[in-house]
Formats: C-alpha cells, structure tokens, sequence
C-alpha cells in the first residue's frame, strides 16, 4: 500500500515538473496534478496495453518511439477531462510525457 502511494506522489511530482518545465502545460494545484497521476495510472493499466499492441507495426518500425507518441496522446487525453490540467499543442504533450517519463524512472530509481 505504502508502495502504491509513493508512486501515486511521484507521478503527481512529474506531472508539476512537466507543468514547470514544460511551457504548454498548466496545472492549477497539486490537487489537480494528484488527480492527473491517478487518472493516468488507470489508463496506462487498462488503455494502453490495447494501443501498444494495435500499433505494434510502427512501433517495430520507429524502433519504440511511437511509445511516446501513445504516451503523449494519453496525457492530451487525460488533459481534455481534468479541469485545472491544459495542455496548449500535442508538441506539448510531447515533451511533457518525455518528461513525466524520465521523472518517474529517477524517482523510481531513487526509492
């Protein structure tokens, strides 16, 4: 349980990384940057795995960079439902899950 709330505080922690890093990205409080952590939690368990492997053609030939792209597309959709989350252009979306991406492997790294 302990395990699950700290990765639930790190992807909330990446998320306002992004926010701060990143300039087409707005989060309005850590409120809004935890929900945004659980929402793309959930998607990643149960969405992405569907888009990983209906696009497993380009991904073989992109060399697993399309990953990003699916990433990006995520957080532009989870950005579309969560009020106080905006992201300006899929540019941002982008570097942001890149972002969010090498956030989380430091932090889990880290603990």
């Amino acid at each position: 349980m302990i395990h699950l709330l700290i990765r639930i505080l790190g992807g909330a922690a990446a998320v306002l990384v992004a926010a701060y890093v990143v300039p087409g990205i707005h989060v309005a409080d850590f409120y809004v940057a935890l929900i945004v952590a659980i929402m793309l939690g959930i998607i990643g368990i149960t969405l992405k795995p569907i888009l990983v492997i209906l696009t497993l053609p380009i991904t073989i030939l992109t060399l697993g960079l399309f990953s990003f792209v699916i990433n990006a597309g995520i957080l532009w959709f989870v950005a579309s439902f969560v009020e106080g989350f905006d992201i300006d252009s899929f540019l941002a979306a982008l570097l942001g899950s890149f972002v969010i991406s090498i956030v989380q492997w430091a932090l889990h790294r880290i603990v």
